[in-house]
């Protein structure tokens, strides 16, 4: 998705009261700074940025399109390098361990979705609970 791009308010306001302003007279000069000609650069300097920051926006988002597309040939590359290597060593071999799969002799034996065997017995917890009439009653799991 590309980026949104900017457009400002301000500006489209200050463009509209210049234009307003100019037919009162071109060269107007209010004091203090105050004249159309140095508003009407300010309003060009204010476009020419927005129109940079847009433009920067646009390249921005064909540069991340083509990093993805990259990734992804990156990523296909990556399963064929491996691929390729249990082709020609077989994927039971070491060098298919060395390139970062997992060889046939090592991988887990079972069914999908099923858990795995402990190794190590899970400890069992034995609750005691003492009832109102005196009576312990113990629970295993």
């Amino acid at each position: 998705m590309a980026r949104r791009k900017r457009t400002s308010v301000v500006l489209e306001r200050a463009v509209r009261r210049a234009a307003s302003i100019n037919s009162i007279n071109q060269n107007l000069d209010l004091g203090n700074g105050l004249t159309l000609p140095t508003f009407s650069i300010l309003i060009e300097t204010m476009r020419t940025k927005e129109n940079a920051y847009n433009s920067a926006l646009s390249s921005l988002d064909k540069l991340y399109r083509e990093m993805l597309e990259t990734e992804d040939e990156l990523g296909d590359m990556t399963e064929h390098m491996l691929m390729a290597v249990g082709a020609r060593y077989g994927k039971s071999s070491v060098e298919y361990g060395m390139a970062g799969g997992v060889p046939k002799n090592q991988r887990r034996k079972g069914l999908r979705g099923e858990l795995p065997t402990p190794s190590i017995e899970q400890p069992s917890f034995v609750v005691s609970v003492e009832g109102n009439n005196g009576n312990k009653t113990v629970a295993t799991s």
